[in-house]
Formats: C-alpha cells, structure tokens, sequence
C-alpha cells in the first residue's frame, strides 16, 4: 500500500501548520477575510485541519451532507472559493508540498466545489 499525502509529509502537525498558513492569509484577502470576522479561529482551524487531512489520507472522514450544513448559510461564490484554492496553494507550497501533491490536495479541495459554493454564480 503507498503512502499517503497525509503520511508523506508528516501527518496532522503539518497539515495543522498549513491551515496555520492558509487562515493568515485568508484573514489578510480582500475578498474572503470577510467571512472570519466573528469566527471562533481555533475552532475552525482545527476542523479544517481535520478536513484537509480527511482529503489527503488521514484517519478523519467528513461526510457531504455535513459540509452541505456547515457552508449554506455562508453564501460563498466561485470567486471565493477561487480565493481559497489560491492561499491554499501558497499554503501548501510555502511548506515544501511538491506541486504533483499541491495539485492532487486541490483536487480534492476542487472535488466538493458544488458543496461549498452555495451563491448563485451571476
């Protein structure tokens, strides 16, 4: 059996790093810091640690339909979540993932768009 991105490069501590990562500069975006105003950041760092890694071969499954319930009132574009893919990557690239395994996590990422992504597209 191969190993996993998740064991590749370290397991939860870096994916916990990169989301570290990802949420600076998400704060930072013009376009998506909006939606962390009022929001409990360890809390949600550590859910999308856990979510990231469930994506990369981690011990942590989330099913579709709580997804579905966590974003639908969020009221996220494409846009947006073109803005996420984008610090991700950075996020994933500034702690050494080689880009084969940048692409594959945002596949995964890219794989539960229509989830995540509740605005209408106009």
């Amino acid at each position: 059996m191969g190993t996993t991105v998740y064991e590749k490069y370290g397991g939860f501590k870096t994916i916990s790093r990169i989301v570290m990562s990802f949420y600076e500069m998400a704060l930072d975006s013009d376009e998506i810091g909006d939606y962390f105003a009022d929001v409990d950041m360890p809390r949600l760092m550590d859910h999308q640690t856990k979510f990231i890694s469930s994506l990369v071969g981690g011990p942590v499954s989330f099913s579709d339909d709580r997804l579905r319930a966590v974003h639908a009132q969020l009221n996220i574009s494409h846009s947006d979540f073109d803005e996420m893919g984008r610090l991700l990557s950075e996020a994933l690239s500034d702690h050494g993932m080689k880009p084969a395994d940048v692409d594959y996590v945002l596949h995964e990422i890219e794989s539960k768009r229509a989830i995540i992504v509740t605005a209408d597209a106009g």
